[in-house]
């Protein structure tokens, strides 16, 4: 007997009882809502056309020593698949007399018997229960009595009956028995080991170095070829003789949400089913399914590693600090948590590894920087010019402004070159390309991962309406694609939602532009009495500009949960059919919005700020007011001052967040949940409860984009933005790994093939980065005019600063003074001005011509699947094929 690798050949799902639930209409009625009735399925349903051949009944195994006994139920045979939890406060003796009189004063009164909410709860809780064993799921509980409150557990168990019926209906992958004579000649193809490839491995190995980010994890998934589980086929799959094992404990509770999501507890027509609906109406507090055990290790080490439950695992071998340098376990991630998680984490150090590169020559950058700035002739210039330079007042003379010397900011001036040398153009060409090759390599990253993960084709073939969608959607239509009957909600109605959800979207972005001109009113108004003081004058600018950038930054993370609540509400509203097309949805509209609320005041500093301040006697003004000019350093310094404020500070207030906000949750469910346990010691249940609730990956991905936008947007203002975000990484890893494996409840094991819309959403900021970067360098930095002067001028750069200050017109000011900018002495633009602005947009155009070329070349050489991939893929297909004819 041999098995091959995982491959993608689907068996057809045809006639016969191979067509799942839609033989059985109580079934598919029941998870499509075509009736106002609750089912009335038996379980006996589940074996029609399918019954067991004679002489193999179903066993229960003896338990490997790593599975907790806390995971099963109290015959220490049955698994428990999920818990969910029910709490009842206890009434009080007065409060149970209060009850009374008011039940005595309503009675003598004559008045209506109020609607009882707690009665309603009641019926919908035990009609849920019911319609739960209906579907062949078996009920364990177990009361925890205390003081305040009783605690109801109700674990549940899915028999094999139940799991065979919908391990087929939700196309799971099993791995298949191949006849021997078959495979036995083909090499690799038997069960094996697939070893983790790592491109840093494979180099250190070439070179003989010792590899010290290694990771020798034991118990690594074995790797098999596998196709569509079918109950008629069950005796040609690896395992089957032993049904309790068979399944994954991770696919076990893949099918008990399923029925939980599509169980009814009252009329259809009200949306009245699902265990999310029911948590939301407080009929129960909590559902989950159980982690494998503590995450401790074992006291004195009698245990061997390869007797560790999977959590412990990936606690001692991923999730601690000490791991932050080794490779991360995926397999053992996909296995435990499922392949959509897998994915988040591949894809996070995947960008991990490619910001090394990135941070080393962003570095480079800022120490040339550094070593040069000595050699900067205007710098030179402008520090040692003494009074030469008398500059116009920052703000209006009426108002106590008064004239300064350009000297006064010599520092502001040398910092400025750290951030605007030649070094800045070749980085932002080089970061160009870094996104660009970033992106196709993890295309053929994750096209490996979906193929390994059996994962490839899943969401065009695989994934059904959401149990939401099903409970709410007003028709019946059926698939062009299946051919099967399922839940429809019109396309102009949904088209309607989708448009008034993009107005409150348009709203809301507007909100933040007129925030963002608060902030600008307020760098203002700080900068005047600043710019009068004579020991902080030549700080003013810079002083502003911080406090303003913090200032935004706590307006961005409140706008930001706001908007991200009211997204939620807007998208369930929506009615999308599938959860690719929820989140999808969900991803776009808090994208949109998040990046206008971090990048709008980024956007006004790079591209607007200082562009139309005007000359003295014709200045702009906002409100009456002066509008703002560069500080002294140039916007360029701003720039990066506001980029290193809004990116480091949000990685710090959110780093904070993960570690304080998991652990003052699970302090207060603790601190409600005391006297339910008295002295004894936690059950694997009551100490799942006192964890945090699964929030997702939204968020996670959602910091991670941001993060992106951050250093290939702007990144020309800030080469230190990847080194930032490296450590930051390396930091979100162990603390997103430890917060899944130690601090919030296991999730339901969720299938992805992909990184869904963010990928999208990452390529639009690498194409958005090419152009940003163009018009920063060519509008912003200081240097073409350097170019061009050092080319029709001086190639010395000698007299450069003389150069780019223009006198104010006479009668103007009331003494001469000098202002930055190319203008004659009557304010009109000179000669240099115009053939400067053609040089800029003529860099514009090039650069981008040059970028994008050579970034199409590179997405035409690197194809998306690997050749290997693609010609192993296509093999395990005509094995497969070959198979399954011998089979049948």
């Amino acid at each position: 007997m041999s098995l091959m690798r995982n491959g993608h050949a689907s068996t057809s799902r045809g006639g016969g009882d191979e067509a799942g639930l839609t033989n059985n209409p109580a079934i598919a009625m029941d998870n499509y809502g075509a009736t106002d009735e609750t089912t009335t399925l038996a379980n006996s349903d589940y074996l029609d056309g399918d019954e067991e051949e004679e002489g193999t009944p179903i066993e229960f195994s003896v338990r490997r020593s790593n599975d907790d006994p806390g995971t099963f139920f109290n015959d220490g045979k049955r698994k428990i698949d999920f818990v969910i939890v029910h709490e009842e406060e206890k009434l009080t003796e007065k409060q149970k007399q209060k009850k009374a009189r008011e039940e005595q004063e309503r009675i003598e009164k004559n008045l209506p018997a109020e609607e009882d909410e707690e009665a309603q709860q009641v019926m919908w809780r035990n009609k849920f229960l019911e319609n739960l064993r209906r579907y062949g799921v078996e009920i364990e509980l177990d009361i925890a009595e205390g003081d305040k409150k009783t605690i109801t557990y109700y674990k549940l168990h899915a028999p094999w009956s139940v799991l065979e019926f919908f391990a087929e209906e939700l196309n799971f992958r099993a791995p298949l028995q191949i006849y021997s004579g078959l495979a036995s000649d083909v090499p690799g193809l038997d069960a094996h080991t697939n070893p983790s490839s790592n491109w840093s491995a494979r180099m250190l190995k070439k070179l003989h170095i010792p590899n010290i980010m290694a990771n020798n994890v034991p118990n690594k998934p074995l790797d098999f070829f596998t196709c569509s589980f079918k109950r008629s086929k069950i005796r040609k799959f690896l395992g089957s003789d032993n049904k309790d094992t068979f399944f994954t404990n991770t696919e076990r509770t893949r099918v008990v949400n399923e029925i939980l999501q599509s169980c009814t507890y009252g009329k259809r027509r009200r949306a009245e089913i699902g265990i999310d609906r029911l948590l939301e109406e407080d009929v129960f507090q909590a559902a989950y399914p159980l982690h494998d055990g503590t995450e401790e290790m074992p006291k004195g080490n009698l245990v061997s590693k390869e007797d560790l439950n999977k959590r412990q695992i990936l606690n001692k071998y991923w999730a601690r600090w000490g791991c932050w340098y080794k490779y991360q376990p995926l397999d053992h991630i996909r296995e435990y948590f499922g392949e959509k998680i897998g994915i988040y984490f591949a894809w996070l150090g995947f960008y991990t590894g490619w910001l090394l590169p990135a941070s080393v020559v962003g570095v480079l950058v800022f120490l040339y920087g550094i070593i040069t700035v000595s050699f900067n002739v205007p710098a030179k210039e402008l520090c040692d010019s003494g009074d030469e330079f008398k500059m116009c007042p920052l703000c209006d003379e009426e108002i106590g402004c008064t004239y300064w010397n350009l000297s006064s900011t010599c520092m502001q001036a040398e910092i400025a070159y750290l951030f605007d040398h030649p070094g800045t153009l070749f980085f932002a060409i080089f970061m160009s390309f870094w996104a660009v090759s970033f992106l196709e390599y993890w295309k053929r990253k994750q096209a490996s991962l979906a193929h390994h993960w059996d994962v490839m084709d899943f969401e065009e073939e695989e994934e059904r309406p959401r149990p939401e969608f099903a409970a709410k959607a007003p028709m019946m239509e059926e698939n062009p694609i299946t051919g099967i009957m399922e839940p429809y909600f019109p396309e102009d109605e949904r088209k309607k939602r989708w448009l008034t959800g993009v107005g409150v979207l348009c709203g809301m972005v507007v909100l933040v532009l007129i925030f963002m001109v608060g902030v600008i009113m307020y760098r203002v108004l700080i900068d005047i009495p600043l710019s009068q003081n004579a020991l902080l004058r030549n700080e003013s600018q810079s002083i502003a500009s911080m406090s303003s950038a913090v200032v935004n930054l706590v307006l961005i993370m409140v706008l930001g949960q706001v908007y991200q609540t009211l997204a939620g509400i807007l998208n369930d509203w929506e009615m999308h059919r599938t959860q690719t097309e929820y989140e999808d949805n969900l991803t776009f509209k808090v994208f949109v919005f998040q990046f206008m609320n971090f990048f709008s005041s980024i956007f006004y500093i790079a591209f607007f700020k200082g562009k139309f301040v005007g000359y003295p006697g014709n200045y702009s003004t906002i409100f009456g007011l002066r509008n703002e000019a560069c500080s002294n350093g140039g916007c360029l310094v701003e720039l990066a001052q506001q980029l290193l404020v809004i990116m480091v500070g949000k990685q710090i207030i959110n780093n904070c967040q993960e570690v304080a906000i998991p652990k003052l949750k699970q302090c207060w469910l603790r601190y409600k949940l005391r006297g339910s346990l008295g002295d004894r010691e936690c059950k694997r249940w009551e100490a799942d409860y006192q964890l945090v609730p699964n929030e997702g990956l939204f968020e996670e991905y959602l910091e991670m984009v941001i993060q992106f936008g951050f250093i290939t947007v702007f990144v020309a203002a800030f080469p230190l933005a990847p080194l930032f975000a490296l450590l930051n990484n390396w930091i979100e890893i162990r603390l997103d790994g430890s917060k899944y494996v130690s601090e919030v409840r296991r999730s339901v094991a969720d299938r992805a093939q992909d990184i869904g819309i963010w990928y999208d959403i990452l390529e639009f900021i690498a194409n958005l980065a090419v152009m940003s970067n163009a018009f920063l360098i060519a509008f912003t930095s200081e240097l073409l005019p350097r170019l061009m002067y050092q080319y029709q001028y001086s190639s010395d750069m000698h007299g450069y600063i003389n150069f780019t200050l223009a006198h104010a017109p006479n009668g103007s000011t009331n003494e001469p003074c000098r202002y930055k900018d190319f203008r004659d002495p009557e304010g009109n633009h000179t000669i240099f001005y115009y053939q400067l602005l053609a040089v800029k947009l003529a860099f514009v155009i090039i650069f981008e011509h040059f970028v994008f070329g050579i970034g199409r070349f590179i997405d035409f050489a690197v194809p998306d699947i690997p050749e290997s991939l693609e010609i192993k893929i296509k093999r395990e297909a005509y094995l497969a094929k070959q198979a399954l004819q011998e089979i049948q």
